[in-house]
Parts: structure tokens; sequence; C-alpha cells
């Protein structure tokens, strides 16, 4: 299983899109850390914090279920926007920030 987070709705779709291109698909593979924890009828955009949402997601529900046997070799890739002011003032690309950490039970 591949957790990311917090990539939301649109980030997935564009891993996805991104993944499929050079044709590897996720099918069932794939979950967001942040789509886990919002519902689409809260108003948070884009998701939340990514930090944040993988740390619960990691803590709260993954190492409980690798526990169970649910999973046993995971991709695990917090991801995150290194947002500064000056960059958002300077109309730049935000830059981002991913490690991956492979867990195996």
């Amino acid at each position: 299983m591949i957790f990311t987070g917090d990539l939301g709705r649109v980030g997935s779709r564009l891993l996805r899109d991104l993944l499929e291109e050079k044709g590897v698909d996720l099918g069932e593979r794939h979950s967001d850390c942040g789509m886990m924890i919002f519902d689409e009828s809260q108003d948070v955009h884009a998701g939340g914090s990514g930090c944040g949402c993988c740390a619960s997601v990691l803590c709260g529900y993954i190492l409980r279920k690798m526990q169970e046997g649910l999973y046993r070799n995971i991709l695990f890739v917090p991801t995150g926007a290194l947002l500064s002011p000056t960059t958002v003032m300077q109309k730049e690309s935000i830059p981002s920030i991913a490690h991956l950490v492979h867990l195996r039970a």
C-alpha cells in the first residue's frame, strides 16, 4: 500500500494521472492521509497539514493495521509545501518536499 499526505483530492488525481502516463496503475494501492481524515462535506479546500495528516494516520491507523496483519508492505510518503511569504508574494511556485519511508511487517 502507498500512503501519501496530504495531496488531497486534487493532488491524488494528479499523482494518478502522472503515473498512468508512465504506464503505472495504482489501482486500490494508494490512499491519501488527508483524504482519510477529512470528509467531503468539510470545507477544507485542498486539504490540511501534510505533516499533521500523515502523523495522525500513521500512528492512529497504519501501524495498528500492520499489527493486525492487514498491511505488510507500506510506502509512506508524507508530503508538504515549503511555504514562504516571500515566495508567494513574488508569484513563484511553491517548493514541496516528500520523504519516502518503507515499512515492512
